[in-house]
């Protein structure tokens, strides 16, 4: 395989950078369907691909392919606060949020589900993770809580009790790590984010 391919790593990346890899084929786009077709990328969407870790030896990051696959977005509720160890449960659906319209896109890779976000509301407590050779953005612990509160449809909080027996029974998150949260991140929140009565209720109780 060729050796800039290789190089590329686990960054998602277009069909046009794999074609200017092969700058002298008159014809790279079926350069880039014999790539798939022999297994050497992998299809996340029409054009935009992942080199296959069995030829680059570095593990694939799906927190990095969620923020390519649908853009601006960041990972949040449930995958974020697994990603923390927050929560015990496996997830299984990748989700995100966007400043656009929702999506879900089916994958060989997964699932990745995104929930629209206003813009007011993006940018709150959402952080960049560096991973050495790639970064990908990622909700705080705080916001992807938030997130989670705030696209829960049944989820109503309506006082210290409703987000007790929420936080320890419904979504079991450790409650050493959530007694650490920055109320601030809250605070923000509230002013700009959906469900702000739930997530008052919860800043009460992070204040108890």
């Amino acid at each position: 395989m060729n050796r800039a391919l290789n190089e590329i790593g686990n960054v998602p990346i277009t069909t046009s950078i794999i074609e200017s890899l092969y700058p002298t084929l008159k014809s790279a786009d079926k350069k880039v369907a014999r790539l798939e077709k022999n297994g050497h990328i992998i299809r996340l969407k029409r054009g935009l691909y992942v080199v296959n870790p069995e030829h680059t030896g570095k593990s694939l990051s799906i927190e990095l392919i969620a923020n390519h696959l649908y853009t601006p977005s960041y990972i949040s509720m449930s995958s974020a606060l697994r990603y923390y160890g927050l929560i015990p449960e496996a997830v299984y659906v990748n989700q995100s949020m966007t400043i656009k319209h929702a999506r879900r896109f089916q994958t060989p890779l997964g699932t990745y589900d995104y929930k629209y976000i206003s813009r007011e509301a993006f940018s709150v407590g959402v952080k960049s993770e560096n991973k050495g050779e790639y970064a990908f953005l990622i909700a705080s612990p705080e916001k992807a809580l938030c997130d989670l509160i705030a696209n829960s449809s049944k989820v109503n909080l309506r006082s210290i009790n409703d987000v007790k027996i929420y936080l320890e029974q419904d979504i079991r998150i450790d409650m050493d790590g959530f007694n650490s949260f920055d109320s601030n991140i809250f605070e923000e929140y509230i002013k700009v984010g959906k469900k702000a009565d739930s997530i008052i209720s919860v800043l009460k109780f992070l204040r108890r």
